[in-house]
């Protein structure tokens, strides 16, 4: 099985998240990068859509339910959001959606700054392996992979996806 460039996969994002805007009326989003695939694919994705917005910046570190038993990254950072979470709509975005645990840990962050209008779950994979109840708006492929295989995507520029096999 070989990966999806990203390159081709971003324009099809940004005309299936315009679309999804679009139909909700929402005219004003405001996107979050999760720290630090999700950014790069946020950056790429204003990009493609020809947008210059402020990039809100989330590091779900100390949100992660696996926090205890993994410690704390030694790269943490701290999130950045140069704007009001309250009342607003948000695009929230990710490289690699694969459990939910990052993506519950974001929206928990996230709460704690305000409550949003809406959020929208922008990825650019989803490897369907999910343990919580939580599925992209837009999605840039769904890949199924075996239970020793992740993928791990490389950037800023270019962003490149590669297949990494988990030591037994």
């Amino acid at each position: 099985m070989s990966l999806p460039n990203p390159a081709e996969l971003l324009p099809q994002m940004a005309d299936a998240l315009t679309r999804h805007l679009n139909q909700r009326q929402i005219s004003q989003p405001r996107f979050i990068g999760i720290r630090t695939g999700g950014v790069w694919v946020a950056q790429a994705l204003l990009e493609a859509l020809g947008r210059q917005d402020a990039l809100g910046i989330l590091d779900v570190s100390f949100y992660r339910d696996d926090f205890t038993q993994n410690g704390l990254h030694p790269q943490v950072q701290p999130s950045e959001l140069p704007f009001e979470i309250e009342g607003q709509h948000l695009v929230l975005i990710d490289d690699v959606l694969m459990s939910g645990r990052t993506i519950r840990a974001a929206l928990n962050e996230l709460f704690d700054y305000g409550r949003p209008a809406s959020v929208t779950l922008v990825c650019l994979l989803d490897l369907n392996a999910r343990e919580l109840p939580i599925s992209p708006d837009v999605v840039g492929a769904t890949l199924s992979l075996t239970a020793d295989q992740r993928v791990k995507l490389t950037g800023p520029t270019p962003l490149t996806l590669d297949f990494q096999t988990l030591a037994h």
